[in-house]
């Protein structure tokens, strides 16, 4: 085995702007070739919606590659531009299911090629007119086995190149019933989302270019369902109705993000951040999921500095105290400068120590006979205000 960080994630323990490279979005698309501008497989840096035109890309309705079109202009109607998005496309016969197959080259070409620069991953299907879909709890069968699929191509992304990510997959074909829609919460992908709600109404897709665009434009540790984040620039549907009048609360409650309105309030927003795993996860929630991945990418890259390095031992061969509190120093000094300074750990207000991270070495590891230590390694994440319960009567004098 060659010397090497591995950094397991742990679980059980919660009990329940400008461009960033925390939003690199990437798209794996359905599309088709433009002659001397666009060839299918190939991954192409976008930082503006402008970019496409290079590529013979346009919002025509005559135009075969519209719907990528979309996908990248709800995406700039959020992010700012220069924020950056990694476009790759294949072939329309190709499944979502096989787009994310980690065996396959599409979506893990598309990783390989941005050198583990994606954090944030979506799906832009385009059916052949000949296809005919099977439905299944509700959508297109073929978003269930790409979520599956999804989830085994984000865990080796995170495990074998040390980028972990995760995906937002289109609800495809949704035929406007909520309740039959599978319950997600009974799943364990929990670096997977489904999203189902689309700009347009009666649509096959979903709008998730609006959903990356999102998430592109907040720093990891916010809500997209923020409503200090305002409304979402267009307005959104669910199947044949408006988001409100179309079962938000039922999609949500199955674990899908959709669309909902608030009374008294102008526009749309999106209901949750879950992702399609049980409520108890750790990582049930894109903040959640997205602070603890910028800090394993951050422990990855100060750790990895450890490799190889000789280190003095005491005389029954394990770690000097010293050694150890010099690790984890740097460790959490490297996480402090790049997410506790930007307010991306839940600090506790009153403990002007708390910076959110702790770092721990135990000292009795023998390094002689094992060439590994182990280290411990916690984040502090924020709590999210999602119920919101006043109790409101009168005040009489005596009170």
């Amino acid at each position: 085995m060659l010397p090497r960080v591995k950094i397991y994630y742990e679980n059980g323990a919660l009990g329940s702007v400008a461009p960033s490279e925390d939003g690199v979005i990437g798209i794996v698309a359905s599309g088709t070739a433009v002659a001397d501008k666009f060839a299918l497989g190939t991954a192409y840096l976008i930082t503006k919606l402008s970019d496409l035109d290079a590529l013979g890309i346009t919002e025509g309705s005559a135009d075969v590659n519209k719907h990528i079109y979309k996908c990248v202009k709800e995406i700039y109607s959020i992010a700012q531009e220069g924020s950056k998005v990694w476009l790759q496309a294949c072939a329309n016969t190709v499944t979502m299911t096989d787009m994310f197959d980690k065996t396959k080259t599409y979506a893990k070409t598309l990783l390989d090629a941005t050198n583990g620069a994606i954090n944030i991953l979506v799906s832009c299907k385009q059916e052949p007119t000949e296809y005919t879909p099977t439905i299944v709890d509700g959508l297109d069968g073929d978003v269930y086995t790409a979520m599956a699929k999804a989830q085994e191509l984000a865990v080796w992304s995170a495990e074998e190149k040390y980028a972990p990510l995760f995906v937002i997959l289109e609800g495809r074909r949704y035929a406007g019933t909520a309740s039959s829609l599978r319950d997600l919460h009974l799943g364990a992908n929990n670096r997977v989302q489904i999203l189902v709600a689309d700009t347009e109404a009666s649509s096959n897709t979903a709008c998730v270019g609006l959903l990356a665009g999102t998430y592109a434009n907040v720093p990891v540790h916010r809500s997209a369902a923020r409503v200090k984040n305002g409304a979402l620039p267009a307005i959104i549907y669910i199947g044949t109705n408006k988001a409100e009048l179309g079962s938000p609360d039922v999609i949500h409650d199955a674990g899908f993000v959709t669309a909902r309105t608030f009374i008294g309030k102008a526009g749309y927003f999106w209901t949750d951040d879950k992702l399609a795993t049980a409520v108890s996860d750790d990582y049930a929630l894109v903040p959640r999921r997205r602070v603890i991945d910028k800090a394993y990418r951050i422990a990855y890259a100060t750790i990895l500095e450890e490799i190889g390095d000789e280190m003095p031992v005491t005389d029954d061969g394990k770690i000097p105290a010293a050694i150890a509190k010099s690790i984890q120093n740097k460790v959490e000094t490297a996480i402090e400068n790049t997410m506790t300074v930007n307010g991306e750990l839940g600090v506790d207000p009153g403990n002007a120590k708390d910076t959110g991270v702790k770092c721990f070495i135990d000292i009795n590891q023998n390094v002689v006979s094992t060439s590994k230590f182990i280290a411990s390694l916690q984040v502090k994440p924020y709590g999210y205000t999602k119920y919101i319960d006043v109790y409101l009567g009168f005040q009489t004098t005596s009170n």
